[in-house]
């Protein structure tokens, strides 16, 4: 196994944490979307999207493998889990639970009581099961995206 890094990311990793997202939605997530849909998602996920998200006080974590970034988890608002992307040969390892376990601890430091909420892809979901969420309403379709509201309740 890997011997995975996790930090705080600063502005300096936008772009790259950026790229991550928007190849990994390319392939994982906006297929099912219209061309129009897919195009809103990616230009929103983007480094400049990324940082402008750090600027206004969304949290992000980054784990790299060799100085190479293979994940990212990003909070907004202290409570929504709003990424959480691992490399594709970096899955199955434990690095989104890591990455997931990194950002919750934070939040909670900062005053989260255990509430979080993320919206899940729908290729997603198990993946959020697994981590301690449930559904909490049907699937969503805005503007072409699709999207499942989800819910996690910790017990501190």
């Amino acid at each position: 196994m890997s011997n995975f890094e996790i930090r705080e990311a600063g502005l300096d990793d936008a772009n790259e944490i950026g790229k991550l997202i928007c190849t990994l939605a390319t392939k994982f997530i906006t297929p099912e979307f219209s061309s129009q849909a897919r195009e809103h998602f990616l230009s929103s996920n983007n480094g400049k999207s990324v940082e402008q998200n750090m600027k206004s006080g969304f949290s992000y974590f980054v784990a790299t493998d060799s100085k190479q970034l293979v994940g990212v988890v990003g909070v907004k608002d202290n409570s929504h889990l709003y990424h959480l992307f691992v490399v594709e040969h970096y899955q199955g390892m434990g690095l989104a639970r890591r990455l997931w376990g990194i950002a919750m601890d934070e939040c909670k430091r900062k005053g989260n009581r255990g509430t979080f909420t993320v919206n899940s892809s729908n290729n997603a979901i198990g993946v959020y099961e697994k981590l301690g969420f449930e559904r909490a309403g049907p699937t969503v379709e805005k503007d072409g995206v699709f999207f499942n509201p989800m819910e996690y309740r910790s017990d501190c």
